[in-house]
């Protein structure tokens, strides 16, 4: 959470670029909402998953809420709210909700790295990166046991 600056009159102008429609808005209150909700559009656009995005005006400061997989795509959400002509400060309230890296599993018997890969990934030709993930405890692919706990990766 923070406060970020942008200068004010330089950007990317969704605003000016809609002011017809934020001048046709019944009062104040209806053109906060519609210049809002061209916020939200312009980070949906970008393709950066936001869960349970919202963007509060207050003057020139965009107040951003919701939850991104990384603080990568935190950072740039908060560059396209803050790089929109009129917005001077992004008042960042995003929280970063990490995705496990890897799962466990539990060798049964009968298993092999191999069978493990085509149950993950669809592919048994992908042992290697559950050998790899599994270094140092596992020496050699080969030999795993039933009742071994093993880290999965995700697949990428």
């Amino acid at each position: 959470m923070g406060l970020f600056s942008f200068l004010k009159n330089v950007g990317s102008g969704i605003f000016k670029n809609n002011s017809k429609k934020v001048e046709e808005a019944a009062d104040a209150a209806e053109a906060k909402a519609f210049k809002e909700s061209l916020l939200v559009s312009a980070v949906e656009s970008s393709g950066i998953e936001v869960e349970n995005l919202s963007i509060e005006l207050n003057d020139d400061t965009a107040v951003i809420y919701g939850q991104t997989g990384s603080i990568e795509d935190k950072e740039k959400v908060i560059l396209i709210v803050g790089n929109t002509e009129g917005i001077a400060t992004v008042d960042d309230r995003l929280s970063v909700v990490a995705k496990p890296t890897a799962k466990f599993y539990e060798v049964q018997s009968g298993d092999s790295l191999s069978k493990i890969a085509k149950e993950f990934y669809g592919d048994p030709m992908r042992y290697n990166e559950i050998f790899e993930a599994n270094k140092p405890m596992l020496k050699d692919p080969n030999l795993i046991y039933p009742g071994q706990m093993l880290r999965i990766p995700n697949a990428g």
